[in-house]
C-alpha cells in the first residue's frame, strides 16, 4: 500500500506567551524571552525561582468552569491548544465522518499538579478526602480523551509518553495514522504543566535546573559557554493533520506538509544524552530517509537545544556531521526557541513543530537569544544568534528528545499544490 500524503491545516498552542498563535510567533520572530520570576509557588522554598509560566491563565475564559474544575492543568492546555487548531483550520465537523478524525495527544508526566494536591490532603485530612476525580484528572491519556470528548470524534485516540520527544512522536505517530488509512484528520501532539513544587523540587534536585534566579530572562542560553541547565517551562501545542486529498476536496489552507519522521534509542542513559550522539544521528538520518531527501535539502533546523552542558554539545555537532557546519553549508540555519520558551517537555516538540511550520510559510527563522559567547565546545554552526532571520525555508526538521534515550525527528517541508 502506497502512503498517502499528510499535510498541516490548523494550528494552535499555549505558551509562556499566553494563550494563541499570535502571541507566540509575534514573541518568538522579536527575540523575547518568557521566562520570569514564578508566580505559581513560594520561591522562598525553592533554590530555583525562575520559570516560563503560561501568565495570567484563566481556564473558565475557555471551558465551562464545572469541566475545568476536573481537569488537570495540563489537559486544560491541550483543550485551548486544539480548540484554536480546529478553528484554525477551518473543519466542519458537522459534515465530517466523525470515525475518520482521532486524537494523539502526550503528556511526558501527567498530571503531577493533581497528585502533587492530593497527596497533600491524603496527608493532611486522611485519605477520604482525597478528590474522586483524582484518577481521571492525572492519567496522561485524559488530554487525548477529553478533546475526543469535546468534538465528539470517535477515531483513534491515544496518548504517547515519552518525556521530551513526547510531542514530536505525538505528531509523527498521528501522520503514520492517516498515511496508512485509519483515520483522514488528526489533532495531535503535547501538552505539560508541571511548575509545581514537587516538579521544580525534582528537577531541581535533579540538577538539571539553571539558577540564574537574578535574571530570568538570560537564564536559558543554548550554546552559550554560560549556560548552566534549562529552564522549566509548560504549554501546548496542536495540530490539525489530513490527508492531502481530503484537505483539497475542501478547500482547505495548507500550511506545509509533514515530509519525514524518524525515531531511535540512545540505550544508553536514563537521563544523560549519550555524548557520541549515535541515537540522535539515526533518528535524523531515519528521518531524511522517510522524506526522501538529502541533508542539503534542509534549510532550517529548530534544535532540541535545551541549555543543558552535554545535550548541546552531543546535537551540535552530529548536526554538523550529517549536513555540514557553517562554512560547508551555509544555507543551513539552526536555532533553540527554548532560548526563549524554556523547555515546554511534553509540549515542546509540537510546539516547535509549529515553529518549523510558521519559518516555512513566513520566510524567517526565530533566533537563539542570549547566545553571547558560543561554547567552543558545540559545532560551529549558524545558530542565529540574537534577531531573528528572513531565510526561504522550504524544508525545516525539529529534532526532540527525552529522558530514557527517546528521540523523535519530524521534517516538513513546502507544500507545491
Amino acid at each position: 500500500m502506497e502512503k498517502r500524503r499528510v499535510v498541516v491545516t490548523g494550528m494552535g498552542v499555549v505558551s509562556p506567551f499566553g494563550v494563541g498563535m499570535e502571541k507566540f510567533w509575534s514573541n518568538l520572530i522579536a527575540g523575547n524571552s518568557g521566562v520570569r520570576t514564578l508566580q505559581s509557588v513560594d520561591i522562598d522554598k525553592h533554590l530555583v525561582k525562575i520559570g516560563a509560566e503560561v501568565p495570567d491563565f484563566n481556564p473558565e475564559e475557555y471551558i465551562d468552569a464545572k469541566e475545568a474544575k476536573r481537569m488537570d492543568r495540563f489537559t486544560q492546555f491541550a483543550i485551548v491548544a486544539a480548540d484554536e487548531a480546529v478553528k484554525d483550520s477551518g473543519l466542519n465537523l458537522e459534515e465530517e465522518d466523525l470515525t475518520k478524525i482521532g486524537v494523539i495527544s502526550g503528556s511526558g508526566a501527567g498530571g503531577f499538579i493533581t497528585i502533587e494536591k492530593n497527596h497533600k490532603a491524603m496527608l493532611e485530612k486522611g485519605f477520604t478526602k482525597c478528590s474522586p476525580f483524582t484518577v481521571p484528572m492525572l492519567i496522561s491519556n485524559m488530554a487525548a480523551g477529553k478533546i475526543s470528548i469535546k468534538f465528539g470524534i470517535k477515531g483513534p485516540n491515544k496518548s504517547v509518553v515519552s518525556a521530551c520527544a513526547t510531542g514530536a512522536h505525538s505528531v509523527g505517530d498521528a501522520v503514520r495514522i492517516i498515511q496508512y488509512g485509519d483515520a483522514d484528520v488528526m489533532i495531535a501532539g503535547g501538552t505539560e504543566a508541571i511548575i509545581c513544587d514537587m516538579g521544580m523540587g525534582a528537577f531541581t534536585c535533579a540538577r538539571t535546573l539553571s539558577r540564574h534566579n537574578d535574571e530570568p530572562q538570560k537564564a536559558s542560553r543554548p550554546y552559550d559557554k554560560d549556560r548552566d541547565g534549562f529552564v522549566m517551562g509548560e504549554g501546548s501545542g496542536m495540530l490539525v493533520l489530513e490527508e492531502l486529498e481530503h484537505a483539497k476536496k475542501r478547500g482547505a489552507k495548507i500550511y506545509a506538509e509533514v515530509a519525514g519522521y524518524g525515531q531511535s534509542s540512545d540505550a544508553y542513559d536514563p537521563v544523560a544524552p549519550d555524548p557520541e550522539g549515535k541515537g540522535v544521528e539515526l533518528a535524523i538520518k531515519n528521518a531524511l530517509r522517510d522524506a526522501d531527501l538529502k541533508p542539503e535539502d534542509v534549510q532550517y533546523i529548530n534544535t532540541h537545544g535545551t541549555s543543558t552542558h552535554l545535550g548541546d554539545i552531543a546535537e551540535s555537532q552530529i548536526i554538523a556531521k550529517v549536513f555540514g557546519d557553517k562554512d560547508a553549508n551555509k544555507n543551513l540555519l539552526v536555532s533553540s526557541t527554548k532560548s526563549m520558551t524554556g523547555h515546554m517537555i511534553g509540549g515542546t516538540g509540537s510546539a516547535e513543530s509549529i515553529v518549523c511550520i510558521k519559518a516555512i510559510s513566513e520566510g524567517i527563522v526565530p533566533p537563539t537569544i542570549n547566545l553571547d559567547n558560543q561554547d567552543e565546545e558545540v559545532a560551529n554552526l549558524d545558530y542565529v544568534p540574537h534577531k531573528s532571520r528572513k531565510h526561504e525555508v522550504k524544508v525545516a526538521m525539529n529534532n526532540s528528545f527525552g529522558f530514557g534515550g527517546c528521540n523523535a525527528v519530524l521534517i516538513f517541508k513546502k507544500y507545491e499544490g
